[in-house]
């Protein structure tokens, strides 16, 4: 296959990859197995743990493994495994490099480029994180898109019928409800809301925590001042959960769980479907809560849907379907795999970008609104801190919106643009993107307030740039918002990228694949590659580099693994001595 365009949904729990042939999306696997655990472990060995084998660690090193690094994308978070600390961006890079590899197998080819998938709620800095992480496993993220969205371009593909989906998409960490119309081949998102708070990690966290206080009612020990009991406790209890989706009971049992004063004690507790869904109905609840506001955004009833389609895993808890179809008087439908939808929704996106023959046209929304902050004039006084937004929440993208703005008083020529995210009318309550400054501004008319024109300009990706035009000498100043205090700088991203691929050419991993020749060789040789576009080399460093490029490629022609081991091991030094 020559140069695919993959589909990728990097889930909390679970990521999968996805690609379109013969017109149709289907998973990539390796051995059998359709999903990859999002989870990424050092072992007492030293060797770097990605998916099942870090997975299975989890429960007797939980200290040195790492699970739903996805709700911590976009955050300044710093992740410690071992002696090494990690970015949140660089933990999810672990999984997109081990995706990438499950991907180049199957299609024996090289994977370069990619579509990747963000909750519909995830903010301007989460979705950045995301395009970091993926260009430190060495990806080009083609496009950012919509979980909810992905969804319905799988469901919506090779269907001529027009209907109205809201799409409900409760995963292992995060929920998401969008309102999807599917007219005529045309996928649009009318609107959408959710919680990248809310999922199966919570319904894990609430069963533990149930039966650790009963634990401690029985022996007079707490489990969660104990690390690795509770780690234990919590995998007990996703198996629980997942059996109770089908039985009415399920059992819960670890032996010499911990111990008490040199006595061993062993956990044996049988937890019922009805338990289990008074501990979890509220956080279900908050879930219906977002469905009514997507509705109320639509100017719409349920009554006014076509149906309801679930995706993510957690959706196939039966209390999900009892309580929404007890809300809208629609009995939802699982038509697509609800693990699955996602990731073959983002083929079928990365399929149209290809130029695939596909037939399906994709309309997204923002999940946010955008804006800026502004003053105004209230009698004798200033009132600042007021959010005017300029692009609304569910506005259709790509969009240009653009305002009209004067200066507080006359001759004023400088004014500050502060670019906002969120809903509340206090500025400063909403989420800070960025700032610049204009000066020089000329009123149009002698002795009048200058008048500056700003326009935000976001794209497909969520991508928002903003301008600010002086209307009287059109003076323009641009920024373009990309969460700077939590987005990695570009140093930073060449320096995890190396880093990465050092560790993993030097270590190994524990995966079941041998990705060494498509994976990390593939990283290095993508990042010594843009550094050699760049430019910015001296000529010398430039030839040394791309001597090597040729050495590695030709020892990867050979087959002489130890060959290409050791130059690749050169090559980390030379691009660690020209980024530092």
């Amino acid at each position: 296959m020559d140069d695919p365009i993959v589909g990728i949904d990097l889930g909390t729990t679970y990521t999968a990859v996805a690609v379109v042939q013969d017109g149709q999306p289907r998973l990539l696997t390796r051995g059998g197995e359709r999903l990859l655990p999002s989870v990424v472990g050092l072992s007492p060995q030293g060797k770097w743990l990605v998916g099942m084998p870090a997975r299975n660690q989890f429960v007797f090193a939980p200290e040195n493994t790492v699970r739903s690094i996805k709700r911590m994308m976009g955050s300044a978070e710093r992740i410690t495994i071992g002696r090494y600390t990690f970015t949140p961006q660089q933990i999810s890079a672990f999984i997109l490099h081990e995706i990438k590899a499950v991907a180049e197998a199957s299609l024996r080819c090289t994977v370069r480029r990619a579509v990747i998938t963000v909750p519909a709620y995830f903010s301007d800095a989460q979705r950045q994180a995301t395009r970091d992480a993926g260009e430190i496993a060495g990806l080009e993220v083609v496009r950012i898109i919509n979980e909810p969205t992905a969804a319905a371009l799988a469901y919506g593909l090779n269907r001529a019928e027009d209907q109205l989906v809201l799409v409900y998409d409760l995963g292992g960490g995060t929920f998401d409800c969008s309102l999807v119309e599917l007219v005529a081949g045309v996928v649009e998102v009318r609107a959408s809301h959710g919680d990248t708070w809310l999922g199966g990690d919570d319904f894990d966290l609430r069963l533990a925590e149930h039966v650790a206080r009963i634990f401690a009612e029985r022996y007079s020990v707490d489990l969660r001042r104990d690390h690795r009991a509770m780690a234990r406790l919590t995998r007990a209890a996703e198996r629980a959960k997942i059996e109770l989706s089908e039985h009415p009971f399920a059992w819960i049992r670890e032996e010499f769980l911990t111990e008490s004063g040199g006595r061993p004690l062993h956990l044996e507790y049988e937890v019922s479907r009805r338990e289990f869904e008074a501990l979890i109905r509220d956080l279900l609840q908050r879930t219906l809560d977002s469905v009514d506001r997507v509705l109320q955004d639509a100017g719409l009833s349920p009554r006014d849907l076509d149906r309801i389609l679930l995706v993510g895993g957690s959706t196939r808890i039966p209390l999900v379907w009892q309580m929404l179809t007890e809300h809208t008087g629609i009995e939802p439908q699982m038509a697509i795999h609800p693990e699955e939808a996602v990731a073959l929704g983002a083929a079928v996106q990365a399929a149209i970008i290809a130029g695939q023959p596909i037939g399906t046209v994709l309309v997204d929304v923002t999940p946010f609104s955008l804006g800026i902050e502004i003053a105004t004039q209230m009698g004798d006084t200033i009132v600042p801190d007021i959010y005017r937004p300029i692009i609304r929440r569910n506005t259709v993208i790509p969009c240009t919106h653009e305002e009209v703005f004067r200066t507080v008083y006359p001759g004023q020529d400088t004014v500050e643009i502060v670019v906002y995210q969120g809903e509340h009318p206090v500025a400063s309550r909403n989420r800070l993107l960025g700032r610049f400054r204009i000066e020089g501004l000329q009123p149009e008319t002698p002795g009048e307030p200058a008048r500056v024109t700003v326009r935000f300009d976001m794209d497909v990706n969520g991508q928002l740039r903003v301008q600010a035009t002086d209307r009287k000498s059109g003076q323009r100043k641009t920024i373009t918002v990309m969460a700077a205090k939590e987005r990695l700088s570009a140093e930073e991203i060449n320096r995890a990228t190396a880093q990465m691929a050092a560790l993993l050419a030097a270590q190994g991993t524990g995966s079941d694949s041998d990705a060494f020749d498509t994976g990390e060789v593939e990283v290095m040789l993508n990042r010594a590659r843009r550094l050699l576009q760049n430019g910015r080399l001296e000529i010398d460093r430039a030839d040394q580099i791309q001597s090597k490029i040729d050495e590695i490629e030709q020892a990867r022609r050979d087959g002489d693994r130890e060959l290409l081991a050791r130059l690749v091991d050169e090559l980390v030094d030379l691009l660690f001595e020209v980024e530092i």
